[in-house]
């Protein structure tokens, strides 16, 4: 039976496409007609393991019939499993745990406020960059570098100081002599802002100006974590460590999960009463999290995003190379943006319709963000449909 693809009674909140999905498997998924789509989308970077891992469906299974929900009065050994785990990988000290990006983000931008007021700053700053995007609260999004989102939402909140992507220079002159900056906020690779990575020189500079000014280094690992470049979290690249990392998406392969991962500076800012969370750590998001690391290792996840990213940049650069009205491809392991001279937002559609999930940001990037269990061979199929849909759009009249 078909299922209309409209939502009379949902608040118009999305610019929807004309399909629904009725279910999925590894990196396919079908509509309610029956129709086959490549997903290249994984619902936005968030569906790690694909659609119906043989892993992982068993163990929401299992674990959505002991519990599901605990309040945060009670400790819940899951909690401390996937912290624990967190800790082991990235170097860092402690976790708390939220629902999405932007309660991660939020609870970072109270940490920094938190620490500069334990140091008697009154009036806390915080470094954020343009093109940014940290979440649609009011502080996530006074901390985001897109005004077009902020319409109809000021004032926005203060406190911040917006600088130019990869460039130390500008970095340290919008801050000389203000004793009020405690954070630089930065996500390792912009994903709503273009798929534009900050480069690894950068980063380390980055982390020397705020160990040289006390400030805390916090990275945004939201999209580009959880092994989407090859790396568990994408900073890694650059061989140095944050003192917070807000995480979410691909870390509970589609089970809403958030958390932010905090180093030494910055692990015992919060006290009891100081943040919380209803729904945040429960038992099944938990479980997601550590299933999700636990497969991602055991099937080397990491290894397979460094070779089958390679070949899907390889293949891209072969086809798309020299193309009048590709910018540039950039990015990292299984994130790809690929920057085209103009608006290309028809492009979703026409993806679809040619049986492709992929978006489109920053309004003339198409971006690819696939299940990082994706073969080399499904790799070819994206290919193979994409590359003669920007063939074709391009040469039509901008």
């Amino acid at each position: 039976m078909t299922t209309p693809a409209e939502s009379p009674h949902c608040m118009n909140t999305y610019g929807r496409l004309p399909m629904t999905v009725s279910h999925g498997r590894g990196v396919r998924v079908w509509d309610t007609d029956g129709k086959c789509y490549l997903d290249a989308l994984a619902g936005i970077a968030v569906n790690t393991l694909g659609h119906a891992h043989p892993k992982l469906t068993p163990a929401l299974q299992d674990q959505v019939g002991k519990m599901m929900h605990s309040c945060n009065y009670y400790h819940i050994p899951l909690q401390e499993a996937l912290a624990d785990k967190l800790v082991e990988l990235s170097g860092m000290t402690n976790a708390f745990f939220c629902n999405s990006g932007l309660e991660a983000n939020e609870a970072a931008l109270k940490l920094a406020r938190k620490f500069g007021h334990m140091k008697g700053i009154d009036l806390p700053e915080i470094v954020v960059y343009e093109k940014s995007f940290h979440g649609r609260s009011l502080a996530t999004l006074a901390a985001t570098g897109n005004e077009k989102i902020k319409e109809g939402f000021g004032p926005m909140m203060g406190g911040f100081i917006r600088v130019p992507v990869n460039n130390i220079d500008a970095l340290k002159k919008a801050t000389e002599g203000n004793p009020n900056v405690v954070a630089v906020f930065m996500e390792a690779i912009q994903g709503e802002g273009g798929v534009t990575p900050m480069g690894v020189e950068y980063m380390q500079q980055v982390r020397q100006l705020c160990d040289a000014r006390d400030w805390l280094l916090m990275i945004d690992e939201v999209q580009c974590g959880m092994g989407r470049t090859g790396k568990w979290f994408a900073h890694q690249w650059a061989g140095i460590v944050p003192d917070v990392m807000p995480l979410a998406k691909g870390l509970g392969s589609g089970v809403p999960i958030g958390a932010v991962v905090a180093g030494p500076k910055a692990a015992h800012i919060f006290q009891p009463g100081n943040h919380g969370t209803t729904f945040g750590g429960n038992p099944l998001s938990m479980r997601a999290g550590v299933e999700t690391i636990r497969i991602m290792e055991e099937d080397k996840l990491l290894d397979n995003v460094v070779k089958v990213g390679a070949h899907l940049h390889a293949a891209l650069h072969r086809e798309l190379d020299g193309l009048k009205g590709v910018k540039e491809i950039r990015g990292q392991g299984l994130m790809i943006g690929i920057d085209l001279d103009r608006s290309c937002g028809a492009l979703m559609q026409r993806a679809l319709d040619a049986g492709l999930l992929l978006s489109v940001t920053a309004d003339s990037v198409v971006r690819l963000v696939p299940p990082l269990i994706i073969t080399e061979v499904e790799a070819d199929e994206v290919v193979a449909i994409l590359v003669p849909l920007i063939q074709t759009f391009l040469a039509e009249a901008p």
